[in-house]
Protein backbone atom coordinates (compact mmCIF):
# COMPACT_ATOMS: atom_id res chain seq x y z
CA UNK A 1 0.00 0.00 0.00
CA UNK A 2 1.16 3.22 -0.78
CA UNK A 3 2.24 5.76 1.96
CA UNK A 4 -0.97 8.04 2.57
CA UNK A 5 -0.98 11.58 2.35
CA UNK A 6 0.44 13.65 4.99
CA UNK A 7 -2.74 15.26 6.31
CA UNK A 8 -5.39 14.63 8.92
CA UNK A 9 -8.07 13.62 6.34
CA UNK A 10 -6.28 11.02 4.64
CA UNK A 11 -7.57 8.11 6.49
CA UNK A 12 -11.84 9.36 6.22
CA UNK A 13 -13.55 7.81 3.46
CA UNK A 14 -15.00 10.65 0.90
CA UNK A 15 -12.24 12.60 2.17
CA UNK A 16 -12.80 15.45 0.04
CA UNK A 17 -16.19 15.93 1.48
CA UNK A 18 -15.68 15.70 5.31
CA UNK A 19 -12.52 18.15 4.32
CA UNK A 20 -15.74 20.83 3.21
CA UNK A 21 -17.42 20.24 6.34
CA UNK A 22 -14.81 19.88 9.12
CA UNK A 23 -11.57 21.83 9.98
CA UNK A 24 -9.17 21.63 12.79
CA UNK A 25 -8.18 24.10 14.63
CA UNK A 26 -5.34 25.11 16.98
CA UNK A 27 -7.30 26.43 19.96
CA UNK A 28 -4.06 27.46 22.72
CA UNK A 29 -1.43 25.50 24.39
CA UNK A 30 -3.80 23.88 27.03
CA UNK A 31 -6.11 22.44 24.51
CA UNK A 32 -4.03 21.57 21.65
CA UNK A 33 -5.50 21.42 18.67
CA UNK A 34 -9.65 20.97 18.14
CA UNK A 35 -12.35 19.87 15.56
CA UNK A 36 -14.80 22.38 14.32
CA UNK A 37 -18.05 22.69 12.18
CA UNK A 38 -18.04 24.47 8.84
CA UNK A 39 -21.08 23.68 7.95
CA UNK A 40 -24.86 23.12 9.70
CA UNK A 41 -24.54 19.72 11.05
CA UNK A 42 -27.92 17.86 12.13
CA UNK A 43 -28.55 15.68 15.15
CA UNK A 44 -27.92 12.21 13.54
CA UNK A 45 -25.28 12.95 10.79
CA UNK A 46 -22.56 10.88 10.20
CA UNK A 47 -19.96 13.77 10.28
CA UNK A 48 -16.91 11.37 8.87
CA UNK A 49 -15.86 7.65 8.71
CA UNK A 50 -12.47 6.79 9.05
CA UNK A 51 -10.26 4.07 9.62
CA UNK A 52 -7.10 3.97 11.73
CA UNK A 53 -3.28 4.20 10.78
CA UNK A 54 -2.47 1.37 13.27
CA UNK A 55 -5.22 -0.92 14.90
CA UNK A 56 -4.83 -4.03 17.17
CA UNK A 57 -6.87 -6.88 18.73
CA UNK A 58 -6.23 -6.82 23.36
CA UNK A 59 -3.61 -9.58 23.60
CA UNK A 60 -6.38 -11.44 26.83
CA UNK A 61 -9.37 -10.50 24.01
CA UNK A 62 -7.62 -12.96 21.46
CA UNK A 63 -6.16 -15.67 23.99
CA UNK A 64 -9.34 -15.93 25.03
CA UNK A 65 -10.43 -17.11 21.62
CA UNK A 66 -12.71 -14.21 21.06
CA UNK A 67 -11.67 -14.25 17.23
CA UNK A 68 -11.23 -11.40 15.15
CA UNK A 69 -9.55 -10.42 11.55
CA UNK A 70 -5.75 -9.17 12.27
CA UNK A 71 -6.36 -6.23 10.15
CA UNK A 72 -9.69 -5.01 10.73
CA UNK A 73 -10.77 -7.06 13.86
CA UNK A 74 -14.16 -7.61 11.78
CA UNK A 75 -15.64 -10.72 14.31
CA UNK A 76 -14.72 -14.13 12.34
CA UNK A 77 -17.17 -16.10 14.47
CA UNK A 78 -20.77 -16.18 13.33
CA UNK A 79 -23.44 -15.13 15.44
CA UNK A 80 -24.76 -18.44 16.53
CA UNK A 81 -20.61 -19.75 17.14
CA UNK A 82 -20.37 -15.90 19.46
CA UNK A 83 -23.87 -16.72 21.03
CA UNK A 84 -22.79 -20.87 21.60
CA UNK A 85 -19.32 -19.94 23.37
CA UNK A 86 -20.56 -17.24 25.54
CA UNK A 87 -23.53 -18.57 26.64
CA UNK A 88 -21.90 -22.06 27.08
CA UNK A 89 -24.16 -24.08 25.42
CA UNK A 90 -22.88 -25.60 22.10
CA UNK A 91 -26.27 -27.28 20.46
CA UNK A 92 -28.03 -23.19 20.97
CA UNK A 93 -29.44 -22.21 17.49
CA UNK A 94 -30.18 -19.00 16.58
CA UNK A 95 -33.82 -17.82 14.71
CA UNK A 96 -32.95 -15.84 11.50
CA UNK A 97 -29.38 -17.02 10.91
CA UNK A 98 -29.63 -15.32 7.47
CA UNK A 99 -29.25 -12.11 9.15
CA UNK A 100 -25.60 -13.07 10.29
CA UNK A 101 -23.33 -11.10 8.12
CA UNK A 102 -20.06 -12.73 8.34
CA UNK A 103 -19.12 -14.97 5.65
CA UNK A 104 -16.66 -17.93 6.96
CA UNK A 105 -16.01 -18.79 3.38
CA UNK A 106 -14.12 -15.18 2.57
CA UNK A 107 -11.87 -16.14 5.51
CA UNK A 108 -8.28 -16.29 4.62
CA UNK A 109 -4.72 -16.99 6.74
CA UNK A 110 -1.23 -15.90 6.22
CA UNK A 111 0.36 -18.77 4.32
CA UNK A 112 3.40 -18.39 6.54
CA UNK A 113 2.11 -17.81 10.35
CA UNK A 114 -1.67 -19.08 10.31
CA UNK A 115 -3.29 -15.59 11.52
CA UNK A 116 -6.98 -15.15 10.41
CA UNK A 117 -8.19 -12.13 8.20
CA UNK A 118 -11.77 -11.61 7.16
CA UNK A 119 -11.09 -11.55 3.66
CA UNK A 120 -8.28 -11.83 0.87
CA UNK A 121 -8.24 -7.57 0.66
CA UNK A 122 -7.39 -7.36 4.80
CA UNK A 123 -4.99 -10.45 3.97
CA UNK A 124 -3.19 -8.33 1.46
CA UNK A 125 -3.34 -4.64 3.34
CA UNK A 126 -2.17 -6.49 6.36
CA UNK A 127 1.22 -7.56 4.22
CA UNK A 128 1.30 -4.60 2.22
CA UNK A 129 1.78 -2.07 5.28
CA UNK A 130 2.76 -4.24 8.53
CA UNK A 131 2.84 -7.76 8.57
CA UNK A 132 5.63 -8.85 6.57
CA UNK A 133 7.71 -7.37 9.55
CA UNK A 134 5.94 -8.89 11.95
CA UNK A 135 4.88 -12.66 10.84
CA UNK A 136 6.72 -15.24 13.04
CA UNK A 137 6.07 -18.07 9.91
CA UNK A 138 6.94 -21.12 11.55
CA UNK A 139 7.79 -19.72 14.87
CA UNK A 140 4.27 -18.23 15.47
CA UNK A 141 3.71 -20.86 18.63
CA UNK A 142 7.68 -20.57 19.59
CA UNK A 143 7.44 -19.01 23.33
CA UNK A 144 11.00 -18.22 22.95
CA UNK A 145 10.37 -15.96 19.71
CA UNK A 146 10.90 -11.98 20.88
CA UNK A 147 7.46 -10.60 19.97
CA UNK A 148 5.93 -13.56 21.79
CA UNK A 149 8.25 -12.57 24.48
CA UNK A 150 7.15 -9.05 24.18
CA UNK A 151 2.86 -10.43 23.75
CA UNK A 152 3.94 -12.70 27.17
CA UNK A 153 5.22 -10.03 29.03
CA UNK A 154 2.39 -7.30 28.16
CA UNK A 155 -0.51 -9.46 28.91
CA UNK A 156 1.58 -10.34 32.65
CA UNK A 157 1.24 -6.44 33.60
CA UNK A 158 -1.57 -5.42 31.65
CA UNK A 159 -4.91 -7.47 32.82
CA UNK A 160 -8.77 -7.40 31.27
CA UNK A 161 -10.35 -4.63 31.54
CA UNK A 162 -7.75 -3.93 28.86
CA UNK A 163 -7.48 -0.63 27.58
CA UNK A 164 -4.42 -0.69 25.54
CA UNK A 165 -2.12 -3.18 23.78
CA UNK A 166 2.12 -3.08 23.29
CA UNK A 167 1.17 -4.47 19.60
CA UNK A 168 -0.16 -0.94 18.74
CA UNK A 169 3.45 0.01 18.69
CA UNK A 170 4.64 -2.85 17.04
CA UNK A 171 2.64 -1.87 14.19
CA UNK A 172 3.39 1.76 14.57
CA UNK A 173 7.48 0.45 14.35
CA UNK A 174 6.65 -2.30 11.32
CA UNK A 175 4.59 0.10 9.17
CA UNK A 176 7.29 2.49 8.86
CA UNK A 177 9.83 -0.31 8.62
CA UNK A 178 8.16 -1.10 5.77
CA UNK A 179 7.45 2.46 4.05
CA UNK A 180 9.12 3.25 1.45
CA UNK A 181 8.99 6.95 2.50
CA UNK A 182 9.48 6.33 5.99
CA UNK A 183 8.90 9.56 6.76
CA UNK A 184 5.62 10.09 5.41
CA UNK A 185 4.59 7.58 8.09
CA UNK A 186 6.50 9.32 10.73
CA UNK A 187 4.90 12.36 10.13
CA UNK A 188 1.96 11.03 10.40
CA UNK A 189 2.15 9.78 13.79
CA UNK A 190 3.43 13.20 14.82
CA UNK A 191 0.59 14.60 14.61
CA UNK A 192 -0.81 12.69 17.67
CA UNK A 193 -0.39 15.11 20.81
CA UNK A 194 2.88 15.27 22.36
CA UNK A 195 3.33 14.92 26.70
CA UNK A 196 5.80 16.23 28.88
CA UNK A 197 8.64 13.77 30.31
CA UNK A 198 6.52 13.91 33.57
CA UNK A 199 2.98 13.29 31.89
CA UNK A 200 4.53 10.31 30.04
CA UNK A 201 5.77 9.11 33.11
CA UNK A 202 2.51 9.28 34.50
CA UNK A 203 0.44 7.63 31.49
CA UNK A 204 3.20 4.62 31.30
CA UNK A 205 2.54 4.12 35.30
CA UNK A 206 -1.45 4.34 34.53
CA UNK A 207 -1.19 1.97 32.01
CA UNK A 208 0.79 -0.36 33.99
CA UNK A 209 -0.57 0.52 37.55
CA UNK A 210 1.34 0.68 40.54
CA UNK A 211 2.07 -2.87 40.95
CA UNK A 212 3.86 -3.33 37.34
CA UNK A 213 5.20 0.33 36.93
CA UNK A 214 8.66 -1.18 37.02
CA UNK A 215 7.95 -3.44 34.24
CA UNK A 216 8.49 -0.75 31.62
CA UNK A 217 12.34 -1.41 31.45
CA UNK A 218 11.34 -4.53 30.59
CA UNK A 219 8.97 -3.96 28.02
CA UNK A 220 11.60 -1.61 26.50
CA UNK A 221 14.17 -4.27 26.70
CA UNK A 222 11.99 -6.92 25.01
CA UNK A 223 10.67 -4.28 22.48
CA UNK A 224 13.94 -3.38 21.28
CA UNK A 225 14.97 -7.04 20.96
CA UNK A 226 11.57 -7.76 18.81
CA UNK A 227 11.77 -4.63 16.60
CA UNK A 228 14.72 -2.60 16.85
CA UNK A 229 15.38 -0.71 13.31
CA UNK A 230 17.76 1.61 12.66
CA UNK A 231 15.45 4.63 10.99
CA UNK A 232 13.56 4.32 14.09
CA UNK A 233 16.72 4.86 16.96
CA UNK A 234 14.40 7.53 18.65
CA UNK A 235 11.56 5.43 19.33
CA UNK A 236 14.07 3.06 21.03
CA UNK A 237 15.40 4.42 23.19
CA UNK A 238 14.66 4.80 26.99
CA UNK A 239 12.73 8.70 26.03
CA UNK A 240 11.63 7.39 22.90
CA UNK A 241 10.16 4.41 24.30
CA UNK A 242 8.47 6.16 26.97
CA UNK A 243 7.01 8.95 24.37
CA UNK A 244 5.51 5.84 22.09
CA UNK A 245 3.97 4.24 25.33
CA UNK A 246 2.17 7.82 26.40
CA UNK A 247 1.33 8.63 22.79
CA UNK A 248 -0.49 5.27 22.20
CA UNK A 249 -2.17 5.39 26.16
CA UNK A 250 -3.31 9.03 25.92
CA UNK A 251 -4.63 8.57 21.85
CA UNK A 252 -5.51 4.73 21.86
CA UNK A 253 -9.21 4.56 20.59
CA UNK A 254 -11.41 1.60 22.32
CA UNK A 255 -12.53 -1.13 19.27
CA UNK A 256 -15.34 -3.13 19.89
CA UNK A 257 -16.79 -5.62 16.77
CA UNK A 258 -19.79 -8.79 17.35
CA UNK A 259 -21.37 -10.68 15.14
CA UNK A 260 -24.00 -10.96 17.69
CA UNK A 261 -24.73 -7.28 18.48
CA UNK A 262 -24.91 -6.88 14.30
CA UNK A 263 -27.77 -9.81 14.27
CA UNK A 264 -29.80 -8.44 17.55
CA UNK A 265 -29.69 -5.33 15.42
CA UNK A 266 -31.20 -7.06 12.81
CA UNK A 267 -33.23 -8.64 14.34
CA UNK A 268 -34.44 -5.25 15.71
CA UNK A 269 -34.91 -4.02 12.04
CA UNK A 270 -37.35 -7.38 11.35
CA UNK A 271 -41.01 -6.18 10.78
CA UNK A 272 -42.63 -9.00 12.51
CA UNK A 273 -46.36 -10.00 13.64
CA UNK A 274 -47.02 -9.03 17.22
CA UNK A 275 -46.62 -12.19 18.53
CA UNK A 276 -43.30 -13.23 16.74
CA UNK A 277 -41.99 -10.17 17.93
CA UNK A 278 -42.50 -11.17 21.53
CA UNK A 279 -41.05 -14.66 20.89
CA UNK A 280 -38.14 -13.66 19.47
CA UNK A 281 -37.65 -10.18 22.09
CA UNK A 282 -37.99 -13.02 24.38
CA UNK A 283 -35.35 -15.39 23.10
CA UNK A 284 -32.81 -12.57 23.17
CA UNK A 285 -33.29 -11.59 26.07
CA UNK A 286 -32.67 -14.80 27.94
CA UNK A 287 -29.86 -14.99 25.70
CA UNK A 288 -27.95 -11.79 27.29
CA UNK A 289 -29.24 -13.14 30.59
CA UNK A 290 -27.18 -16.78 29.37
CA UNK A 291 -24.17 -15.04 28.64
CA UNK A 292 -24.32 -12.65 31.41
CA UNK A 293 -24.16 -15.57 33.68
CA UNK A 294 -21.26 -17.71 31.71
CA UNK A 295 -19.77 -14.68 30.90
CA UNK A 296 -20.09 -11.67 32.28
CA UNK A 297 -19.17 -8.17 30.52
CA UNK A 298 -16.29 -9.64 27.93
CA UNK A 299 -19.20 -9.95 25.21
CA UNK A 300 -16.96 -8.14 21.52
CA UNK A 301 -13.89 -8.66 20.19
CA UNK A 302 -12.05 -5.47 21.53
CA UNK A 303 -8.87 -3.76 20.87
CA UNK A 304 -7.43 -0.16 20.08
CA UNK A 305 -6.76 2.34 16.88
CA UNK A 306 -4.89 5.32 16.01
CA UNK A 307 -7.24 7.06 14.32
CA UNK A 308 -5.94 10.62 13.08
CA UNK A 309 -8.54 12.78 12.55
CA UNK A 310 -10.90 11.48 15.47
CA UNK A 311 -8.13 12.34 17.70
CA UNK A 312 -8.54 15.81 17.29
CA UNK A 313 -11.90 15.89 19.13
CA UNK A 314 -11.47 17.35 22.52
CA UNK A 315 -13.44 16.12 25.46
CA UNK A 316 -16.66 17.31 27.12
CA UNK A 317 -18.83 16.22 29.82
CA UNK A 318 -21.68 17.07 27.41
CA UNK A 319 -20.80 16.00 23.97
CA UNK A 320 -22.30 17.08 20.64
CA UNK A 321 -21.00 13.94 18.93
CA UNK A 322 -19.82 10.05 19.31
CA UNK A 323 -18.08 7.47 17.86
CA UNK A 324 -18.96 3.68 16.98
CA UNK A 325 -18.77 1.04 15.30
CA UNK A 326 -21.38 -0.15 13.53
CA UNK A 327 -19.71 -2.07 10.44
CA UNK A 328 -18.33 -4.81 12.74
CA UNK A 329 -14.72 -3.72 11.96
CA UNK A 330 -12.20 -0.86 12.70
CA UNK A 331 -14.02 1.32 10.86
CA UNK A 332 -14.95 4.64 13.47
CA UNK A 333 -18.48 6.54 12.73
CA UNK A 334 -18.50 9.91 14.20
CA UNK A 335 -22.26 11.05 14.71
CA UNK A 336 -24.11 14.24 15.69
CA UNK A 337 -25.77 13.98 18.93
CA UNK A 338 -27.59 16.61 18.25
CA UNK A 339 -27.57 19.92 16.33
CA UNK A 340 -24.02 21.62 15.66
CA UNK A 341 -23.82 25.02 14.37
CA UNK A 342 -21.24 26.57 11.72
CA UNK A 343 -17.53 27.39 14.14
CA UNK A 344 -18.88 25.10 16.71
CA UNK A 345 -16.22 22.96 17.96
CA UNK A 346 -17.58 19.21 17.70
CA UNK A 347 -16.74 17.07 20.96
CA UNK A 348 -16.86 13.78 22.62
CA UNK A 349 -16.56 12.25 25.90
CA UNK A 350 -13.57 10.22 26.64
CA UNK A 351 -16.23 9.45 30.26
CA UNK A 352 -18.84 6.51 29.46
CA UNK A 353 -22.61 7.47 30.39
CA UNK A 354 -22.60 6.58 34.21
CA UNK A 355 -19.13 8.72 34.90
CA UNK A 356 -20.49 12.08 32.92
CA UNK A 357 -23.43 11.55 35.73
CA UNK A 358 -20.89 11.91 38.35
CA UNK A 359 -20.38 15.21 40.36
CA UNK A 360 -17.42 17.35 39.10
CA UNK A 361 -15.36 16.39 41.07
CA UNK A 362 -15.29 13.03 40.44
CA UNK A 363 -15.39 13.41 36.46
CA UNK A 364 -11.99 15.77 36.90
CA UNK A 365 -10.63 13.09 39.10
CA UNK A 366 -11.05 10.52 36.64
CA UNK A 367 -9.60 13.35 33.49
CA UNK A 368 -6.71 14.10 35.16
CA UNK A 369 -5.46 10.33 36.14
CA UNK A 370 -6.15 9.15 32.95
CA UNK A 371 -5.93 12.18 30.67
CA UNK A 372 -3.84 14.52 32.46
CA UNK A 373 -6.27 17.57 32.15
CA UNK A 374 -8.73 19.42 34.01
CA UNK A 375 -11.98 20.18 32.07
CA UNK A 376 -13.25 22.88 31.53
CA UNK A 377 -16.72 22.53 29.21
CA UNK A 378 -19.72 24.45 29.72
CA UNK A 379 -21.31 21.39 32.52
CA UNK A 380 -17.89 21.78 34.64
CA UNK A 381 -18.22 25.67 34.49
CA UNK A 382 -21.65 26.14 35.60
CA UNK A 383 -20.96 23.42 38.47
CA UNK A 384 -17.74 25.78 39.37
CA UNK A 385 -19.59 26.32 42.74
CA UNK A 386 -20.48 23.32 43.99
CA UNK A 387 -18.51 21.41 46.85
CA UNK A 388 -15.58 19.29 45.90
CA UNK A 389 -17.49 16.24 47.05
CA UNK A 390 -16.86 12.70 45.81
CA UNK A 391 -19.74 10.53 43.91
CA UNK A 392 -20.97 7.76 45.78
CA UNK A 393 -20.25 5.42 43.14
CA UNK A 394 -16.47 6.35 43.62
CA UNK A 395 -16.52 6.39 47.28
CA UNK A 396 -17.72 2.76 46.85
CA UNK A 397 -14.91 2.25 44.01
CA UNK A 398 -12.14 3.44 46.29
CA UNK A 399 -13.39 1.28 48.91
CA UNK A 400 -13.16 -1.64 47.12
CA UNK A 401 -9.61 -1.04 45.52
CA UNK A 402 -8.35 -3.49 48.35
CA UNK A 403 -10.63 -6.17 47.50
CA UNK A 404 -10.13 -5.23 43.61
CA UNK A 405 -5.87 -6.16 44.50
CA UNK A 406 -6.92 -8.99 45.90
CA UNK A 407 -9.26 -9.89 42.65
CA UNK A 408 -6.47 -8.85 40.55
CA UNK A 409 -4.58 -11.57 42.24
CA UNK A 410 -6.53 -14.55 41.63
CA UNK A 411 -7.35 -13.32 38.31
CA UNK A 412 -3.49 -13.64 37.22
CA UNK A 413 -3.66 -17.54 38.50
CA UNK A 414 -6.98 -17.80 36.69
CA UNK A 415 -5.76 -16.41 33.03
CA UNK A 416 -2.46 -18.51 33.50
CA UNK A 417 -4.74 -21.70 32.90
CA UNK A 418 -6.24 -20.55 29.61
Amino acid sequence: MAAPRDDMFSFCTDAGKVASGVEVRFIDNIKGKGLFAKRSIKKGDSIFIERPLVSSQFLWNSLYKYKACEFCLRALETAEENARRLSGNPGLALPHPELCQVRPELHQACPQCQVQYCSSECRQAAADQYHRALCLGPSQEDPDHPINKLKDAWRSVHYPPETSSIMLMAKMVAAVKQAKDKSQWQKLFSHFCSRTANEEEEIAHKLLGDKFRGQLSLLHSLFTEALYDDHLSRWFVPEGFRSLFALVGTNGQGIGTSSLSQWVHACDALELPGQQREQLDSFIDQLYKDIEKETGDFLNCEGSGLFLLQSSCNHSCVPNAEASFPDNNFLLHLCALCDISPGEEICISYLDCCQRDRSRHSRHKILRENYLFTCSCPKCVSQMDELDVTSDEEEEEEEGEAEGETEGDEMEDEMTDV
